[in-house]
């Protein structure tokens, strides 16, 4: 069962107010905040149309089905896309430490930004087919598996 936080979204950019996933990166240092806003930005390029939610008190997207979700910790970034991207992209990730659906990056090197959008439009795509599958309607704005 998902937990998530039910307060309203709210848009910062005309309105200033601040979104709860604007709140939990404001809680932390100036440099882990831009490698969170760093992971928010790559994630939401890589999933258009996605929603920020919070859910597991961990900023996470949603689009039909939540895709993945990023956290900081006191020595790295996690990185939680499920089992499917994690062992599509096992070879990738081996410089990092990772399990079955997580990928911890170090925050004392760069995010690799490319390779977490891959794995996010991987993760867009197997919620699309996953969706078809089950005789869904198609993630919003497709017509079948998102690019």
């Amino acid at each position: 069962m998902e937990i998530e936080d039910k307060a309203p979204k709210q848009e910062k950019p005309s309105g200033g107010e601040s979104s709860p996933i604007d709140e939990y990166i404001e809680g932390f240092p100036p440099p882990v905040r831009r490698k969170l806003e760093t992971m928010r930005r790559t994630i939401a390029g890589a999933a258009p149309g996605a929603e920020e939610i919070i859910s597991y008190r961990m900023p996470a997207f949603r689009l039909g089905a939540t895709l993945v979700y990023f956290a900081a910790f006191s020595r790295h970034i996690g990185f939680y896309p499920t089992s499917g991207p994690i062992a599509a992209f096992q070879d990738e990730l081996k410089p990092y430490k990772a399990s079955k659906g997580a990928v911890q990056f170090p925050l004392d090197e760069e995010l690799p930004v490319e390779l977490i959008a891959r794995m996010t439009r991987y993760r867009v795509e197997e919620a699309a087919r996953g969706n078809a599958a089950r005789g869904k309607a198609p993630l919003r704005g497709e017509e079948g598996a998102v690019r």
